[in-house]
């Protein structure tokens, strides 16, 4: 996994001190609906070091997944910015943006978003072979036993159950060795029970590969286990606490 880059202490000139690998500035984002301009985020700021397990939590339709899709370049700001590990993001093309997303980014779904006609190995395999990963199928197989699903790995999704198919993605996700894992409502289609052995399993992990991890939830449990809780509420976030 890459460094962050670092900058200069401006007190104690001779040490460094991470830059941080997300840094969103002035971050504005609005559509239109109806001939009516919707003002979702308004002049938001944020700064994520590595390393750190951040939740976004909000009341329904407050923005918290438009806000993830923009930090994760899957769309961009109206205006402000966001920079990644010190550099543009959201400035770039889509192209740029793809780049930049395969290189540092790994991803959780509520829906899982498991390509049907793929096995839970090509399933895990599919990111790494878009990078021309040389070592593709010994990694996926890796990821595969981490979540327990060694046993599992030629079957299709709609032969395994939301547990397992909510595992597979977590395998994928951390496949790839990303610096950052969004996380968007990972327990939302998932049974009390289930979504607990899944919460342990991601945070296990997490803390495993040091992946800074940014999940939304409107789950309090999942949220509790960040180690900051940033409120979306109005367009503007607000710090609730710090573990």
């Amino acid at each position: 996994m890459q460094q962050p880059p670092v900058i200069q202490d401006p007190v104690l000139p001779n040490q460094v001190i991470p830059a941080p690998v997300i840094q969103a500035n002035d971050l504005k984002y609005d559509f239109i609906s109806h001939d009516n301009q919707i003002s979702i985020l308004q002049g938001l700021n944020l700064s994520i070091d590595a390393g750190e397990q951040v939740a976004i939590i909000g009341s329904s339709g407050s923005g918290k997944s438009t806000l993830l899709s923009l930090l994760a370049g899957l769309d961009v700001p109206t205006s402000g910015s966001i920079q990644i590990k010190n550099s543009p993001f959201s400035s770039l093309d889509e192209d740029g943006r793809a780049a930049i997303r395969a290189e540092n980014m790994g991803f959780v779904f509520q829906s899982f978003q498991l390509l049907p006609s793929l096995t839970a190995l090509e399933n895990v395999m599919l990111p790494l072979q878009l990078k021309s990963h040389p070592n593709a199928k010994a990694l996926s197989l890796e990821a595969l036993n981490k979540v327990g699903l060694s046993a599992r790995v030629q079957h299709y999704p709609k032969q395994l159950s939301g547990g397992e198919q909510q595992r597979v993605a977590i395998a994928r996700a951390f496949a790839t060795q990303p610096a950052i894992l969004f996380a968007d409502e990972p327990t939302g289609n998932l049974d009390n029970t289930t979504g607990q052995m899944i919460i342990e399993l991601l945070f296990n992990m997490n803390a495993e590969a040091g992946t800074t991890l940014v999940l939304v939830t409107h789950d309090i449990h999942l949220a509790n286990r960040c180690q900051r809780q940033l409120k979306l509420e109005n367009g503007v976030l607000t710090a609730l606490t710090t573990a």
